[in-house]
């Protein structure tokens, strides 16, 4: 299916871009979200009416998305979990977690930003996890997990 991209998609094109998706992607993700659209002649001449106006849209939102790294670059989160001898968590440390612990220093940052390729963090110590805040800014953070020892 060809569509027309309305903004920056990972791996797919950028702005303006005519490009060939499957059907599927097109249909269930990138239209209904505003994504994309098809790529009939009545849409690519409303596209182009309104490029200036989506380019600058997408400029304020990577404008947005670097002043939040500014404020993760550097920052070190710290959290204490109950843990067990040998620095196994009881619990684990997953998205939810760390966007509540940047939401308390005054970072807002959504669960869905936050990557964790490995899944959550199940040990005590020094963890580094990215935080995907644009297409095109990605930020490394460090979150040191400190082991509470369980009482007896």
């Amino acid at each position: 299916m060809e569509i027309i991209l309305l903004q920056k998609v990972d791996n797919v094109g950028g702005i303006g871009d005519k490009v060939r998706v499957k059907s599927g992607y097109a249909r269930n993700y990138l239209i209904p979200q505003g994504k994309a659209t098809l790529a009939t002649a009545a849409n690519l001449a409303k596209f182009e009416a309104r490029r200036a106006e989506l380019e600058a849209k997408a400029a304020a939102e990577l404008a947005a998305a670097q002043a939040r790294a500014k404020k993760l670059e550097g920052l070190t989160l710290k959290i204490t979990m109950q843990a067990g001898a040998e620095g196994k968590l009881f619990g684990s440390v997953g998205t939810v977690d760390i966007a509540e612990e940047l939401g308390k220093r005054s970072v807002e940052v959504e669960r869905s930003e936050v990557r964790l390729p490995d899944g959550p963090l199940r040990m005590a110590g020094d963890h580094l996890v990215q935080v995907h805040l644009h297409a095109d800014v990605d930020v490394e953070l460090k979150v040191v997990i400190v082991a509470e020892e369980a009482g007896e």
